[in-house]
């Protein structure tokens, strides 16, 4: 996906890009190419790939909810900030929290962030579980990209979000995930309202998107243990 390919497939995102932003997309794609040589950050770095299946990618969350608003957001798992630096330059309202256990990653964002002199953004090093116990109830959304399996993605998450609030995975075919998920769902007061399947443009290959609605507040014993969510998963 060149760039002018992009541009015009976001259109049907409901996106429009300014200069600025063009830029400082641009910016992120050398800084990616660059620090890679580094620390293995993507397996993903030739242009019109990063295009197209990290930034494009990134911003297809918007089919399932409007994010130009002024929304909380943690991106679980963020490894080189997809898609939490993305949506930040293209939805610059969203106050953004970036969350990753690998302590290189989290040094290569907070320099995009300062590179991009980008605002409202945060980047933390810190396992999942763990976070959560300490942020409950404090996002409007949270999202995380392939991290792991939904169930155990469910009590990572769900106990950072507000009551109301919505966890927006993003995974390929999660139809076997969503059926093993099921117990995990309702223990977590938490119930998927949207399940948007669509292709990726030029190499269609499937995407699913979840939105997945709080509905009440999450008991005080979740998250359990790395340990004992391994073991025994919801």
């Amino acid at each position: 996906m060149t760039e002018k390919e992009f541009i015009n497939e976001i259109l049907n995102l409901d996106i429009i890009l300014n200069s600025n932003q063009l830029n400082q997309l641009e910016k992120y794609y050398e800084l990616l190419v660059e620090w890679n040589q580094k620390i293995n950050l993507t397996a993903i770095i030739e242009k019109e790939q990063v295009y197209l299946k990290h930034f494009y990618d990134s911003l297809t969350l918007n089919k399932v909810i409007d994010l130009d608003q002024e929304l909380t957001l943690v991106d679980v798992g963020t490894g080189a900030g997809f898609p939490g630096i993305v949506l930040k330059i293209a939805f610059p309202k969203l106050k953004i929290t970036l969350l990753d256990s690998l302590n290189k990653r989290i040094e290569f964002l907070k320099l995009v962030i300062k590179e991009l002199d980008l605002k409202d953004i945060e980047a933390i090093h810190a396992r999942s579980e763990d976070y959560a116990k300490e942020n409950r109830e404090k996002y409007d959304l949270a999202t995380a990209r392939a991290v792991a399996p939904l169930n155990i993605l469910l009590e990572y998450i769900v106990p950072m979000l507000k009551e109301g609030g919505f966890f927006l995975p993003m995974k390929a075919n999660i139809s076997q995930e969503i059926i093993e998920s099921k117990t995990a769902l309702k223990i977590l007061n938490s119930e998927i309202i949207t399940n948007q399947e669509f292709k990726l443009p030029k190499e269609e290959s499937i995407r699913t998107i979840l939105k997945i609605r709080k509905s009440a507040k999450t008991n005080n014993k979740y998250p359990r243990k790395f340990s004992e969510i391994k073991k025994r998963p919801l």
